[in-house]
């Protein structure tokens, strides 16, 4: 009886086994088509029908084939148009270089490259401490464009720097309109007088840009508009505006109100702008023969209300508070290593000298170093990577100088534009 028993337990212990084994076998076997269809190299030989069946399903029949084909010749078709889009933009990149090479010649200067190539730049705008941006930013590289060889026709290059007071929509409506207006002055003047007169054109552009603020004001209502519930007719709203002209052979900066503009020249910075603050002894006295009063209220203002003492807008100043800007030309040299034009937010905290060190800084770590006993033509083409590398640089430098100003717990909207003016890209 124990024999049988252990026969007994023997046969149902060892019977469900060979089907155990044998499902195992089949699933591995089953899994077998969709590992070969995920590398999609070879179908190998099908021994049952069930699994023939699911080779069938699962291996690309011809319409799938044929799709698989289409998708092949897209994928090749994408390719060629990247690859030759690749070889375009190397071909267009090698006729740069070879025009650097091709004219950087004993009779030639570094000046030609400063007349095809528009000057570098880089900006920041952050609201600060402050509730609204009331800052305005306008960069139009190229705004003017000439034909022709001479140092005079060439393209012309428009930064500037709106802060506003009261809202915002004086400030953006500088930056959408002022350059227009110059180059329309610009364009009228030169077909009577070859050279145009810098000091007028910029004066007849801020008084235009003050005659269309005002009839915009008065004309309509600024909808969606928090100075809407003041002043329905926005007349307690203005802006500042420094604004820089940028040619081969000059700096043309135009300032009305307490922006700035400032040139790092070889190491020193010359500032390009005064601030027109009431309490400056020439705008005092200009003040007080229109009438009006500078009363000390948390600083000078003009009647205790306005902190600077000319500004585009503000009609209910007038005729106290003005919109005639000081021109300062100034011609450009080698020495030239940048320029950098910035609301108050920013000079109210940072002096020209650390605003010029900190720019010169960043100038310095994107230069490539010269190998020693290189040629001529590779100093050339070092000099094109080096101003490539440029537009990186000012924008290091208008960031770092913002976060300078917000860090010395600025007050103010900071707004920061910084112009490469570098002949030679491998100076500082």
């Amino acid at each position: 009886m124990a024999g049988i028993c252990c026969e007994l337990v023997e046969s149902e212990t060892s019977a469900p086994m060979e089907p155990t084994s044998r499902t195992l076998k089949r699933r591995k076997m089953e899994l077998m088509p969709f590992k070969f269809m995920a590398d999609v190299s070879v179908s190998s030989p099908v021994e049952c029908s069930r699994k023939r069946h699911k080779l069938d399903l699962c291996s690309p029949s011809s319409s799938s084939a044929s799709s698989l084909l289409l998708q092949s010749k897209r994928d090749s078709r994408v390719e060629s148009c990247e690859s030759k889009s690749q070889e375009e933009n190397e071909g267009a990149k090698c006729n740069k270089e070879a025009w650097r090479l091709n004219n950087h010649d004993g009779e030639k200067s570094t000046n030609d490259a400063v007349q095809v190539y528009s000057p570098k730049f880089g900006m920041t705008s952050v609201c600060g401490r402050r509730r609204d941006m009331e800052d305005a930013v306008s960069i139009h590289p190229g705004f003017i464009q000439h034909e022709g060889s001479s140092a005079s026709n060439q393209n012309l290059h428009f930064y500037g720097v709106f802060d506003g007071h009261g809202c915002s929509h004086v400030a953006f409506k500088c930056k959408d309109r002022l350059h227009e207006i110059v180059k329309e002055e610009v364009e009228v003047e030169k077909v009577d007088e070859p050279v145009v007169q810098w000091k007028e054109t910029m004066e007849k552009s801020f008084e235009r840009m003050d005659k269309e603020i005002q009839e915009w004001c008065d004309g309509i209502k600024t909808s969606n508009c928090r100075c809407e519930l003041q002043t329905p007719q926005c007349d307690a709203v203005g802006s500042t505006a420094v604004v820089a002209i940028v040619t081969p052979e000059k700096i043309i900066v135009s300032n009305c109100g307490d922006s700035r503009a400032v040139l790092c020249r070889n190491g020193v910075a010359i500032p390009l702008s005064s601030d027109h603050k009431p309490d400056r002894p020439d705008e005092l006295v200009r003040i007080e023969a229109a009438g009006g009063r500078v009363i000390y209220w948390d600083g000078p203002r003009v009647l205790g209300m306005l902190a600077m003492s000319r500004a585009i807008g503000d009609n209910y100043l007038k005729p106290y508070v003005i919109s005639e800007p000081e021109v300062m030309i100034t011609d450009r040299t080698d020495d030239d290593e940048c320029l950098i034009l910035a609301s108050d937010g920013l000079w109210d905290v940072v002096s020209n000298d650390t605003a010029c060190g900190v720019v010169r800084m960043c100038l310095r770590a994107q230069r490539q170093p010269s190998p020693p006993g290189s040629p001529g033509s590779e100093a050339v083409v070092r000099s094109a990577a080096s101003c490539e590398n440029s537009d990186k640089a000012c924008s290091d430098a208008s960031i770092l100088l913002t976060k300078l100003a917000l860090a010395r717990h600025s007050t103010d909207n900071v707004s920061v534009v910084v112009v490469d003016l570098r002949r030679n890209y491998n100076q500082v």
